[in-house]
């Protein structure tokens, strides 16, 4: 018995020293469950929410697409004829608040502590491209404070007008683009949308940011920094510089659209009649892409509205359905495209914000278009050939320059919502029997966000605008 005491104080004298190793919190660490991880993993999960949703058919499609006239709908048409579901209103605003721009401030916060430059503007940029997607939606948002409930306790945030938001993101752009390039890694496998190229990043901001400030430029002055960003060479410069996001081949990591459409079977999104109109006055060679023919070998686009759907007139035989090549699984999803730039830049050039010369940045513009939706070569060439810039009607130029970006921008509903917003171009009636007389001009609030945060609600619609689809945003005014 004295024997097996003695046994058992030095095994458990052995235990204790074993437990008090210096090494103790290293060997008791579980490693699939790290209480902090490398801020280039968080990349995955913000590019893929942020295009899940917008390209989701019922945000992208419904209240995008649909509001813009390039889609159109023979079967559930509410959200086309200005009735929107508040649901989905909803799931904007949390999305891009809880998972986009949260999720890119811990990124941020990460990479401070990693020192690495690169991925401290990756966070940057990703963040201001959430901010700007609600700000242009819905107009004034939470800003200066938003996200701030785990930090500062801040759980009722105030609302920033958006020309205060406007300038908050464009100060996180100019940050991300002096940090991109100089120090630091992103690693290529985690980043989704460029590899690893911290010159691509700062691609991305800085043609973002050309975005932004010609979106606001009814309202600020931004020929200098629009200037600026020309003359630093770091815009866009073809269609492998764009910022998208390359789907995978299957279910359920596809593009939004065919895991709706295809593999979800609702075929009820159809190509607008505004846009087939367009197309084929213009022996467009994009339209065989855009659209698929109907029962009757024809290309036929639906007008937006109507009640009564589908009808013997509009339905799911009788209507294009969208072209196989914006039905494919690997679709990608946009935050910014090459063709869009161009366009803004012979839009700004027109406008005399900067120098250059207008019509060879229109006609690179629909060249790039044409190229992404893979039309021949040969035919490329025909249809480019009868194209150019009016440059001696300002007017006429600009109509021409936004009714091209239109076309460019099929099936990135929110952005071509945007840009008619912001232009009027191209001149499009509102829905047939629509529950409004005119095309919304943005999203009204989460209906939680008039209980929760009730001051702050009403500060913001005070000085905005009574919260309704009607309402014009600051950059609209």
């Amino acid at each position: 018995m004295k024997r097996f005491k003695i046994i058992t104080i030095l095994f458990f004298s052995l235990l204790v020293s074993v437990g008090c190793d210096s090494d103790f919190e290293e060997i008791n660490q579980d490693p699939n469950n790290p209480v902090a991880v490398p801020s280039d993993l968080l990349i995955p999960g913000i590019v893929r929410a942020a295009q899940n949703e917008s390209y989701s058919t019922f945000t992208g499609g419904d209240m995008g697409a649909c509001w813009s006239q390039q889609f159109a709908k023979v079967q559930y048409n509410d959200e086309a004829r200005y009735i929107p579901r508040q649901s989905i209103i909803s799931r904007v605003w949390n999305t891009y608040y809880s998972v986009v721009i949260a999720d890119a401030d811990a990124m941020y916060t990460i990479a401070v502590s990693e020192n690495n430059n690169n991925m401290m503007g990756v966070a940057l940029t990703l963040q201001a491209y959430g901010y700007a997607y609600l700000t242009d939606v819905y107009g004034a948002i939470p800003f200066s404070e938003a996200i701030k409930a785990g930090s500062e306790g801040i759980i009722a945030p105030k609302y920033d007008s958006q020309e205060e938001v406007y300038t908050g993101t464009l100060a996180m752009l100019d940050e991300a683009i002096a940090l991109l390039g100089t120090g630091g890694t992103i690693d290529g496998t985690n980043d989704i949308l460029y590899g690893g190229d911290s010159g691509l990043w700062k691609k991305f901001a800085s043609s973002l940011k050309f975005r932004m400030l010609m979106r606001a430029s009814a309202k600020m002055s931004v020929g200098a920094d629009l200037q600026a960003l020309v003359n630093a060479g770091n815009l866009f410069s073809s269609n492998a510089d764009e910022a998208k996001l390359i789907y995978l081949g299957a279910d359920p990591s596809a593009n939004p659209l065919y895991e709706t459409i295809v593999f979800g079977t609702r075929g009820e999104w159809k190509i607008n009649e505004a846009m087939v109109t367009r197309l084929d006055a213009d022996n467009d060679p994009r339209l065989p892409v855009y659209a698929g023919l109907n029962e009757d070998d024809e290309y036929r686009g639906k007008p937006s509205g109507l009640a009564d759907v589908p009808s013997d007139d509009w339905n799911y035989t009788n209507v294009s359905a969208l072209g196989d090549f914006y039905l494919r699984p690997e679709l990608p999803g946009f935050f910014m495209s090459n063709p869009e730039l161009k366009f803004l830049m012979a839009e700004a050039v027109t406008k005399e914000y900067i120098s250059g010369d207008a019509n060879a940045l229109y006609l690179e513009a629909i060249t790039a278009s044409l190229e992404y939706n893979e039309v021949d070569a040969l035919d490329i060439a025909d249809f480019m050939s009868e194209k150019s810039l009016n440059t001696g009607s300002q007017a006429i130029a600009l109509e021409q320059i936004a009714t091209q970006n239109w076309i460019s921008l099929f099936t990135q509903g929110v952005e071509s919502w945007n840009e008619y917003r912001r232009t009027g171009y191209p001149e499009l009636e509102p829905a047939l029997e629509g529950d409004l007389n005119q095309i919304p001009s943005r999203y009204n609030y989460p209906t939680l966000e008039a209980s929760l945060n009730t001051a702050n609600y009403n500060d913001a619609v005070s000085a905005q605008g009574v919260d309704n689809l009607t309402t014009p945003v600051w950059w609209m005014d």
